[in-house]
């Protein structure tokens, strides 16, 4: 799908995402600075941050990676539309967070969306 993007609308993406970005980096570290100071000058909290954005980025993106290779799209589809299924029931499970009834309803018809599909022929 990448490969048959015309370059323009991904230069067009890119300069338009990455300094927006930028910007809003630069402009949320004079906020956040004073409360990351701990974190960033203790390495325990440090390598615990960066154990959990490995832990939660990177290790599942390389799964996806992974799965997309091996995997046909329909059943990859599927799988990917779980995904909110499943946090939802941890989140119901861990945080005792309850969704209500339009969420489990949207979540429901995605599932099925994805489900029902079928490629043409």
């Amino acid at each position: 799908m990448i490969t048959r993007l015309s370059l323009a609308p991904v230069a067009a993406v890119t300069l338009r995402v990455v300094p927006e970005m930028l910007i809003a980096a630069v402009f949320a570290l004079p906020f956040g600075i004073t409360d990351a100071l701990p974190a960033l000058t203790d390495p325990i909290l440090l390598g615990a941050a960066i154990g959990v954005g490995i832990s939660s980025s990177v290790i599942p993106y390389i799964c996806d990676q992974f799965a997309m290779a091996r995997l046909p799209r329909a059943t990859f589809a599927l799988l990917l539309s779980l995904l909110p299924a499943t946090a939802s029931l941890i989140g119901l499970v861990v945080l005792h967070q309850v969704p209500a009834a339009i969420e489990v309803a949207g979540i429901v018809l995605v599932i099925a969306g994805v489900a029902l599909h079928r490629a043409e022929a």
